[in-house]
């Protein structure tokens, strides 16, 4: 199964077991990321609903890629700058395409402080 994911305002088309280099994500070597921005997915040319579809993956390290040299210069005005970067990058390792986790738990809580605080109110006011 494939998916295209979106991050760091690029897209990649993953796999189950790829590596990629994307833009810097917060986190150490070792941890887990959810890429929750999937915009297509299926299987050879079969393509599949992407509602709840999340791209689990594990951090591999952060690195910094190669360096680029900026150098700008106008003739016959003695004018140069050189300058140089190295953008920051995340290796991840896809670990699996599949479905979200529902968390239903927090939604029910804030139903029963709704209800209690509803039921509240008319004995307040008698």
């Amino acid at each position: 199964m494939f998916a295209v994911v979106r991050t760091g305002g690029k897209q990649y088309r993953v796999a189950a077991g790829d590596k990629i280099v994307v833009e810097k994500i917060d986190g150490e070597a070792g941890s887990s990321v959810t890429l929750g921005d999937v915009l297509l997915a299926g299987e050879g040319s079969d393509l599949q609903s992407t509602d709840g579809l999340t791209v689990a993956a594990e951090i591999v390290a952060q690195a910094k890629g190669e360096k680029v040299i900026v150098f700008k210069k106008r003739r016959r005005h003695n004018y140069r700058r050189r300058n140089g970067h190295r953008q920051n990058h995340t290796i991840l390792k896809i670990v699996s395409i599949g479905a979200a986790e529902k968390k239903a738990a927090p939604k029910k809580a804030a139903a029963k402080k709704t209800e209690e605080a509803g039921a509240e109110a008319p004995a307040a006011e008698a």
